[in-house]
């Protein structure tokens, strides 16, 4: 296959997409800042390819033609962005959120989901759903509650778009949005119980379903004699079983549920209701892979430590071989493919290409850089899979990422635990990893019990929160100090989320193991953690609630139990440096769960430092504050556990 370097896209987008040698630790901005580039997508038919330029704190969204490298388009976006994504050859979606309150709403803040169409040929943008367009009783919102599904109807492309609706309360319903008139219409106003649609090729429901929190009671209807009818249903307090999608056709939907604690596919016909035996696809792929033209599933994704991309199509799947052997020795992602599964957008990790997006065309035999994802950044530093032990035996899968030409032997080490906790590291880069690394540290980021590597790990971390989650921690350093690796007295703990939590705990639950902390965005008061979660859901019986209580052990935030494993508890056991962030518009942690840690560490004298920041969230979305994040822990870093 020829290699071209699509000089005209990469100046476009990056300017270079070349691997830099590394000669000492790289600015913390070129890691701190948001992606250079992002979002990297096909059009369906192969012509065009959208992305999200990133400078400092502004995403502009641009498109160029592959036949000559114009530029067609684009604009500058005044959001969060959280997807790009084509509904046709000439319309991008754009999702985006903010923690601004729509207007007409009061409460809580959170996150609310924002959805823009733009058109590539006329340079026009629309919200979508855009109340002044729909002649309806009920108050909407322009916000979105779900993915927007895309179906092309007698040659126009239409969205069908769950929003958000008021009644007394915020309730779902289904809009109709026609891309080639802007014409938008409600189809279907939902209940208090309704959580999703699935819309067939038609543009008609072909099946809800519905979850009562109060009740934790699911039902699933189908389209039945001109109705909805239900034809499952039962009771769960948590894992309520999910539409997937379409079947392998039309006539079925693909359906998770979860049997004998293993998520479990099967397929629900869309003619009788008759539920099928599990089908084999469901034990080896974690989400379905849909053909956007047939809105079947044609394959699947398996995620975990050992990604990959199945497709059922033999010459498809051959495609994707050919594009695997393209990068042989490198890790790679799947990010955007054209309908005929042709042309492929890849993001490619290794000592060749470092962290770069690469066009694959396999038509014309060629594959060309687009632009590096981190502008500046070399070939990124070694991740090393291991696994260790913990205390009762059981296996921990970790990621080790190695600092530059520095000789394996008692090296100061960082512990990198992943937020969640229901998520997972894997062995890919990751920015944090990689800054920290290039300042000299060893990183280990452990898939700790609870992390969801499969479904057996993840219930091995209920009621374990506070305790053996936190000790398969401290076991990942005492094993790395018994290979030589790490020198025992060199030794913090940084997380974020959960992990900050843990980074919290590791101070508080578990002491002696590290020398300084830092939790960003971290919870420390779990009591008043789970009294503001039932204040948010207006309710002391809901999802949100038994979700934490069953990785806590515990019973609400009445719970005695609960001051064993509050780390606002245990100040007394703090004798360490401790360096705590959040941001100010935090809707998942409130800030106010590290400003009460902070005033009980200064209160009982400890050492604390404190950074606030101004208009972040949860993830910290912002280049500015998302850099002063990692400026600040490093410095930290480096005053406390000094990398040489």
């Amino acid at each position: 296959m020829r290699r071209t370097s699509f000089l005209a896209i990469a100046w476009i987008c990056c300017e270079s997409a070349s691997v830099s040698a590394r000669a000492g630790s790289v600015p913390l901005e070129v890691y701190g800042r948001l992606p250079a580039l992002e979002d990297v997508a096909l059009s369906p038919d192969g012509s065009r390819l959208a992305f999200v330029r990133t400078v400092q704190n502004t995403r502009v969204v641009a498109v160029i033609s592959l036949a000559d490298h114009k530029q067609l388009g684009g604009l500058r976006l005044e959001e969060k962005l959280r997807s790009l994504v084509w509904a046709d050859d000439n319309h991008l979606m754009i999702e985006t959120s903010s923690t601004g309150m729509p207007r007409g709403l009061f409460g809580k803040q959170q996150e609310w989901h924002l959805l823009q169409v733009y058109d590539v040929d006329r340079r026009k943008q629309m919200l979508v759903p855009d109340p002044s367009r729909l002649h309806e009783s009920s108050l909407f919102m322009n916000v979105i509650a779900g993915r927007a599904m895309v179906r092309h109807i007698d040659g126009h492309t239409v969205l069908f778009v769950p929003a958000i609706y008021l009644q007394g309360q915020t309730l779902r319903a289904l809009i109709r949005v026609d891309l080639a008139t802007w014409g938008e219409r409600v189809i279907k106003e939902g209940s208090a119980a309704t959580q999703e649609w699935l819309v067939d090729a038609a543009g008609t429901i072909v099946a809800e379903q519905d979850y009562s929190d109060p009740q934790q009671h699911w039902a699933l209807r189908i389209r039945r004699d001109g109705g909805l009818q239900e034809v499952l249903s039962g009771e769960e307090a948590l894992d309520y079983p999910h539409i997937l999608g379409f079947g392998p056709d039309t006539d079925s939907l693909l359906l998770q549920m979860l049997e004998n604690e293993q998520p479990t596919w099967r397929l629900v016909s869309l003619r009788d209701g008759t539920l099928s035996a599990p089908i084999p696809e469901g034990k080896e792929l974690d989400a379905p892979i849909e053909d956007h033209r047939t809105y079947c599933m044609i394959g699947g994704v398996h995620g975990g430590e050992d990604a990959r991309y199945v497709f059922f199509d033999s010459a498809v799947q051959k495609r994707w071989d050919t594009v695997l052997g393209t990068f042989a020795g490198e890790r790679l992602s799947l990010v955007s493919a054209s309908d005929d599964y042709q042309k492929f957008v890849v993001k490619v990790e290794g000592a060749k290409h470092g962290f770069a997006y690469e066009l694959v065309d396999l038509k014309q035999r060629v594959q060309g850089a687009i632009g590096d994802v981190y502008e500046g950044a070399p070939a990124p530093l070694e991740v090393r899979r291991i696994t260790y032990a913990a205390a009762d035996g059981l296996q921990i899968p970790a990621y080790l990422t190695l600092p530059h030409q520095r000789a394996e032997k008692s090296l100061p080490l960082i512990v990198l635990p992943h937020g969640g906790p229901a998520a997972h590291d894997v062995e890919r880069f990751d920015w944090w990893a990689q800054a920290l690394a290039d300042q000299g540290y060893v990183v280990l980021q452990p898939n700790y019990r609870g992390s969801n590597l499969s479904r057996r790990f993840l219930a091995a971390g209920f009621g374990q929160w506070g305790r053996k989650m936190q000790t398969d921690l401290s076991d990942g350093v005492r094993y790395l100090v018994s290979e030589g690796i790490v020198d025992p007295a060199r030794v913090c703990i940084f997380g974020a989320s959960y992990g900050g939590y843990a980074a919290l705990a590791g101070v508080t639950l578990d002491p002696h193991v590290y020398r300084c902390a830092i939790s960003v965005a971290g919870i420390s008061d779990l009591k008043r953690m789970l009294d503001w979660v039932n204040d948010s859901n207006f309710s002391r019986n809901n999802y949100d609630l038994r979700y934490w209580d069953r990785f806590m052990g515990v019973s609400g935030p009445g719970d005695p139990l609960l001051d064993e494993i509050s780390p606002i508890k245990h100040i007394d056991a703090v004798n360490v440096p401790v360096l705590l962030i959040h941001g100010k518009d935090d809707t998942v942690v409130p800030f106010e769960q590290s400003s009460v840690m902070v005033d009980a560490l200064r209160r009982a004298n400890k050492n604390v430092e404190f950074v606030i920041l101004a208009h972040e969230d949860h993830w910290l979305s912002r280049s500015e504050t998302r850099l002063q994040m990692l400026q600040a822990s490093v410095a930290f870093l480096r005053a406390h556990n000094p990398p040489n």
